[in-house]
């Protein structure tokens, strides 16, 4: 199946699909330093391009993607933003759905934070997917239950050409582990410490964590333990000179990025990417619910039954 990845960011999403089997054949961003960073670690291209003007669909519609992929910007729904639809970046989702009435891929995947479900937005651009003839399907996932050390729950928006609503929700949910994932069960002892800090967005809130949990959300903030900082209740040891921030190479371990991934630039732009990006391994679990359902359909079988088919082909 081919794919085009658009706001791919440094490439989370896209990863992840091709981890999955998926062909993707072009992504598009703005944001020059993301790009760079995409291009080094993908053979197809990557063009910078403005997404929000759509006078010409020409070069997204000559790739003939079978799926479009994308997350647009989520800041203005963020709970890390000023949750703010007025402020310019929430158009981009109305641009993304634009994009797909215009281009019409069979599927579509949208990805954005938990928050967007309650926005005037979300309803406007499902109306316009509606209009397209799309069915629809949407969950909620937690990261930490599709094969990712982190908390991070993300808002999953799948459309497909002429299918009934709610055609894909049983497979979107059958796969999730049972445990949250530790970034002790991901990683193991490649990390030489227990315990690490992760800045707060406000004091009220822990900032001492264990490897033996789920990291918390992966932001675009990054910064060391303050003197002075005082014990929170939650806090899994006592603070000192030994509790550090993890650094932005382990930072893009518990995105799911390989260790073989490129990254290089101002440790600010890094830092911004590696918390915007989707974690690899969400986007290959979202894939491969994709792909249970395409071969369920293609054969004619129960979902149990095309997981265990697809399971003895990937063998």
């Amino acid at each position: 199946m081919r794919v085009i990845d658009l706001f791919a960011g440094c490439g989370g999403l896209s990863m992840g699909f091709q981890k999955a089997g998926f062909e993707v054949v072009a992504a598009f961003d703005n944001w020059k330093e993301a790009c760079d960073i995409y291009a080094a670690n993908f053979d197809h291209p990557i063009f910078q391009t403005d997404l929000s003007n759509l006078e010409d669909l020409k070069i997204l519609k000559k790739w003939e993607p079978d799926m479009v992929i994308g997350g647009p910007p989520c800041q203005d729904f963020s709970s890390a933003g000023k949750r703010d639809e007025t402020l310019g970046r929430a158009d981009l989702t109305i641009s993304y759905a634009r994009i797909i009435s215009e281009v019409k891929p069979e599927w579509f995947l949208m990805e954005n934070v938990e928050r967007i479900r309650k926005s005037r937005v979300l309803q406007e651009a499902i109306s316009l997917f509606r209009a397209g003839s799309y069915g629809l399907s949407s969950t909620v996932l937690d990261a930490s239950y599709c094969g990712v050390p982190q908390t991070r729950k993300r808002f999953i928006l799948i459309g497909h050409l002429h299918s009934e609503d709610g055609f894909l929700d049983e497979y979107l949910i059958r796969d999730k582990s049972d445990n949250p994932m530790t970034i002790f069960d991901y990683m193991g002892e490649k990390l030489d410490l227990n315990y690490y800090y992760r800045h707060p967005r406000s004091y009220a809130r822990r900032g001492i964590f264990s490897v033996h949990e789920p990291s918390p959300t992966i932001r675009g903030v990054n910064r060391p333990l303050p003197k002075g900082y005082k014990k929170h209740e939650g806090d899994r040891c006592e603070p000192s000179d030994n509790i550090r921030p993890l650094t932005t190479l382990e930072r893009s371990y518990i995105q799911t990025f390989p260790e073989s991934f490129k990254w290089f630039g101002s440790k600010t732009c890094m830092e911004q990417m590696i918390g915007n990006a989707v974690p690899v391994n969400l986007g290959k679990y979202i894939a491969e619910c994709v792909l249970q359902y395409v071969e369920a359909k293609k054969r004619g079988l129960p979902i149990s039954e095309a997981i265990q088919q697809l399971e003895l082909f990937s063998v």
